[in-house]
């Protein structure tokens, strides 16, 4: 770094993205894209409309999708925020709701963003741990009462990531009903492969923050896209962060591209489906082979072997062209995240797990 630096941030502890490597061709199992295109309204819209604008400014309050985002989760506009990704959202979060002596509460193991949001913004975090099975427990969250814990930014992910558990609609609740007086943001990035959304509760709950991606299930990570629903006035809090720093964050392409996706729902809730039938075919073959498994509700499994350590099966996986996560961190070094494929895909990764099994035997 250079000496110019703010000491304010010379001490961050980066988040570190999923490996994008350049040098070979790799099969990505490692940061939990989707493995199928956009649809084909998608690809259709971006080709034929906007290229001729791009010398004008988009949109800065995207009112055709967030009237299309609206419709399709029976909101009114004013209840959608859009944002350069649903980690600018996130930040933004962060930023409104915690700090200036409110502090942030979220999972010892979840999103690796989280913490690293705490410390850019000085925040006073909390970081609960999970059950003994990776399991979350709302009475964890239930009980943030007394001094110096009133307001502030409750967060979870839901499912949670790397492990893919979810909580019901009726625990969220009971983190809701607990903490009036925190914002309670449920992180739904990988709702879409088979948990419950809480955004039907925004409707009874001022304090829930509920956010999404465009990344995961929609197949638009690159387009950077994601948003978020509340009561309007938690939206306008969001909006006052955004137009004090860049109002015109989404660009015309990412939001034409969004307003065909929308449009075009049952292609992508076809898609969840097909990677969803491929996480429980990818399960059961890791299981057979004596793998531990977390149940997953992600479009991702969690998983380890005993017969390998987790940094070992990620770097053989590797020296075979197969990418996925590994994580330091000591609760869960023995394990690996392994992104759904596509179904080839996925039977190459359990080829090259059979061939480094039997190697080892």
């Amino acid at each position: 770094m250079s000496k110019y630096l703010n000491r304010r941030f010379a001490g961050l502890d980066v988040y570190t993205p999923g490996e994008q490597p350049k040098q070979m061709q790799y099969i990505k199992l490692n940061t939990n894209e989707s493995p199928y295109p956009p649809s084909p309204e998608v690809i259709a819209a971006v080709n034929a409309r906007e290229i001729a604008d791009l010398r004008l400014y988009p949109d800065p309050e995207c009112l055709v999708l967030k009237e299309r985002l609206a419709a399709l989760y029976g909101v009114g506009r004013e209840n959608v925020y859009l944002a350069n990704g649903s980690d600018d959202i996130l930040n933004f979060a962060f930023m409104a709701f915690a700090g200036d002596g409110k502090k942030a509460w979220f999972p010892s193991i979840s999103y690796g963003f989280y913490p690293v949001y705490a410390d850019l913004h000085q925040i006073d975090a909390v970081q609960v741990p999970l059950l003994e099975d990776f399991t979350l427990d709302p009475a964890d969250y239930c009980s943030l009462t007394g001094p110096g814990q009133e307001g502030g930014l409750i967060c979870i992910a839901n499912p949670n990531a790397p492990t893919g558990l979810a909580l019901s609609l009726g625990q969220i609740r009971q983190i809701l009903d607990a903490n009036p007086d925190k914002v309670v943001l449920i992180d739904e990035a990988y709702v879409d492969f088979g948990a419950a959304s809480a955004v039907r509760l925004t409707a009874d709950y001022e304090n829930l923050l509920v956010v999404q991606t465009f990344s995961k299930s929609r197949s638009m990570a690159g387009a950077r896209l994601g948003f978020a629903i509340a009561n309007r006035q938690l939206i306008a809090d969001l909006d006052r962060l955004k137009y004090s720093t860049n109002p015109y964050s989404i660009n015309r392409l990412t939001q034409t591209a969004a307003i065909a996706a929308v449009d075009s729902n049952d292609y992508y809730a076809a898609n969840c489906q097909r990677i969803m039938d491929t996480r429980q075919y990818t399960a059961d073959a890791l299981r057979n082979l004596g793998f531990t498994v977390i149940p997953s509700m992600a479009n991702f499994l969690f998983v380890k072997s005993p017969q390998i350590d987790g940094t070992a099966l990620y770097e053989e996986l590797k020296a075979r062209g197969v990418l996925i996560r590994h994580f330091a961190k000591p609760e869960i070094t023995d394990y690996n995240r392994i992104t759904i494929g596509s179904k080839e895909e996925m039977k190459t990764f359990l080829e090259k797990i059979r061939e480094i099994l039997e190697e080892m035997s």
